[in-house]
């Protein structure tokens, strides 16, 4: 990092420090570490929306936004006195060598898949946990989780060896949601989506493609062609309540197709 980062990382730590003291933002002064939650997730998913469009000027901006919860966070935890803001970066800076043994000491890292293997069995004896599917936390979107759990299984070795068998499970599991579907059972029919959709996932990981990501472009697709299509009726002088399903699916098509 050069001075001038480093000056500039420090100037936002006084900042934020200047906006929570006596004199300073009355709405900075009354948050805590829960009220930012909220505003931070929402950061989180902006970062992700300008990575998605390519937007850099965006996610430089939304990257710094980023930066001023960490320190907000962090500035509340001091004022709690829990932590500070440089306990937690000499915190993830140890942390960052001690499960990068094959960088910093004498262990070896063929692949990327042996080096998140290496970092997860640290992982797994640092925090103490009885079972390597701890610590994925429970609020992630389903998506996530379901990959996330995935890959941690993966890393001890509980996976597939040929993408063929990952296939085999997805068409097993459409299978049982459909016999579950022909029996007019409903909490069977719920069990079994969730299994087809856990294969899915499976497979997207077998195949080294986020899930969330996958589906997160698919909804925007969607979004996009319909809005098409409501265009393309409005040309007509018609909307979608005077269509019909048929001459919706013919735009739709005819808009695939294009």
């Amino acid at each position: 990092m050069s001075d001038s980062t480093a000056n500039k990382f420090s100037e936002l730590v006084g900042i934020v420090k200047r906006l929570k003291a006596p004199d300073g933002c009355p709405w900075d002064r009354e948050q805590t570490n829960a009220s930012l939650l909220p505003y931070f997730l929402e950061e989180a998913y902006e970062v992700i929306e300008s990575v998605d469009n390519e937007n850099w000027p965006e996610l430089k901006e939304e990257l710094g936004d980023i930066l001023l919860h960490a320190v907000f966070q962090a500035a509340i935890a001091e004022e709690n006195g829990h932590f500070t803001i440089e306990e937690s970066l000499k915190n993830v800076n140890e942390k960052l060598v001690r499960r990068h043994p094959h960088v910093f000491g004498d262990a070896e890292a063929d692949a990327a898949f042996h080096a998140k293997q290496n970092w997860e069995a640290a992982k797994h004896k640092e925090k103490k946990r009885e079972s390597r599917l701890d610590g994925v936390p429970k609020t992630l979107p389903a998506l996530i989780r379901a990959q996330r759990l995935q890959q941690k299984a993966s890393y001890t070795g509980f996976d597939w060896d040929k993408v063929e068998q990952v296939w085999d499970k997805v068409h097993e599991e459409i299978q049982e949601l459909k016999e579950a579907q022909s029996n007019e059972d409903k909490d069977h029919i719920v069990e079994e989506i969730g299994d087809v959709l856990f294969a899915i996932v499976n497979l997207a990981r077998f195949l080294d493609i986020p899930a969330e990501d996958a589906l997160r472009k698919t909804n925007q697709k969607f979004t996009d062609r319909f809005a098409q299509v409501e265009a393309e009726l409005k040309k007509r002088d018609k909307t979608v309540e005077d269509s019909n399903l048929e001459e919706m699916d013919e735009i739709w098509n005819d808009i695939k197709r294009k």
